[in-house]
């Protein structure tokens, strides 16, 4: 059994991605497939690692953004993307898969013309409410359609399309509290997870460090900045940090792991993050209060609607990037921490939001899918 992967390069493609690739392996464990073979096509592998410890190859196929704005990169993008069909076309015609699984996203259009070129049945997974141009497109000739917000289910035809929830790796959720907080040498004070995506978010890393002296006398902060921002963001908070006398409460990280992010989020009382669907999905499969940041210029303003309706179930906060002082985000903070009421519905709205079997179910679909175009 083949099966093709395709999405962007970001990690709210990739991480709901790997959910579904070891949701599979699963399946053809307890099932004794002979053989299946992973195939994951995009522009970029975003951790070429964790594919290669999946057993998951990766093929890079050129594509281009498909801005709905006027820009000279549009001119520029537009040769990539016929690159990148070529590519598809001569890779999937070398290596027939039996069903293509395409997360949306301007690096998944490629292999999406390919397989319809072939005849190959599609799934695609919508993440965010209101979804994109290339998912609109494949929505006219895939297969079947999973959504992750019931409110999408308008914009996809209703006979094809399922309610599943977005793919939530498995190995972040669980941990256990005492052995979080001697990984992370925590004391009794409340955790904050301050998580900026996988790339960072620099708006979310300066005022997390603007609320450093106010915030550590407090609560533990432990603070994902993104790889690229660590040397930068360091410096600074030695600079801000330098007499404080709770300066070892700040935990400051490019990247966290699976295993310490389940640790991190076992010991975590609030967490800070932006709004795309893949954080909120994990954010509520933990059953944490959260405060949501989104961002202000996300495609179709798909962060403020994910946000604000994740926000509606009473399970987060939400400050607008725009709105986002120190004063402000400290402000929010301290209101939940301080109402232990408040904190135990926040948990419960998250959990009943979470439906952490999204990868099971969309795996299912992609191998019974496969199974009858084999017949």
């Amino acid at each position: 059994m083949k099966i093709l992967l395709a999405g962007g390069g970001t990690g709210g493609h990739f991480y709901p991605i790997v959910a579904v690739v070891r949701a599979l392996k699963k399946i053809a464990e307890e099932e004794a497939f002979i053989n299946m073979e992973l195939t994951y096509f995009s522009d970029q592998p975003f951790d070429a690692n964790m594919l290669r410890e999946e057993g998951v190859r990766f093929v890079s196929v050129s594509a281009g953004k498909m801005r709905r704005y006027f820009s000279f990169l549009n001119f520029i993008d537009f040769f990539k993307t016929i690159l990148g069909i070529f590519q598809a076309i001569i890779a999937i015609y070398a290596d027939m898969p039996d069903v293509v699984f395409a997360k949306g996203a301007y690096a998944s259009f490629p292999a999406l013309l390919a397989a319809r070129l072939f005849r190959i049945p599609v799934i695609i997974h919508e993440s965010d409410i209101a979804p994109g141009f290339v998912n609109s497109w494949a929505a006219k000739f895939a297969k079947r359609i999973a959504i992750s917000f019931p409110e999408s289910i308008k914009y996809f035809p209703e006979s094809k399309t399922a309610l599943v929830g977005n793919p939530v790796r498995s190995r972040i959720l669980g941990g256990n509290l005492n052995e979080a907080r001697e990984i992370f040498g925590i004391d009794s004070a409340p955790v904050i997870l301050a998580l900026g995506g996988s790339q960072g978010a620099q708006k979310i890393n300066n005022v997390i460090l603007d609320i450093l002296p106010d915030m550590l006398s407090e609560a533990v902060i432990i603070h994902q900045c993104g790889p690229k921002n660590l040397d930068s963001v360091s410096k600074q908070s030695l600079v801000i940090l330098e007499k404080n006398e709770f300066k070892d409460r700040y935990r400051l990280y490019g990247f966290i792991n699976e295993d310490d992010l389940r640790s991190a989020s076992c010991a975590a009382s609030l967490i800070i993050s932006r709004a795309g669907a893949g954080a909120i999905f994990e954010i509520a499969a933990w059953g944490k209060p959260s405060i949501l940041i989104p961002i202000a210029d996300s495609p179709q303003d798909h962060q403020r609607q994910n946000a604000y309706n994740y926000a509606r179930t009473g399970a987060a906060a939400v400050i607008e990037e725009n709105n986002l002082a120190p004063h402000i985000l400290i402000a929010e903070i301290k209101k939940i921490l301080s109402d232990k009421t408040r904190q135990i519905s926040m948990n419960k709205a998250a959990a009943a939001f979470a439906k952490i079997d999204a990868a099971e179910k969309i795996a299912r679909q992609i191998v019974d899918l496969a199974l009858e175009h084999a017949l």
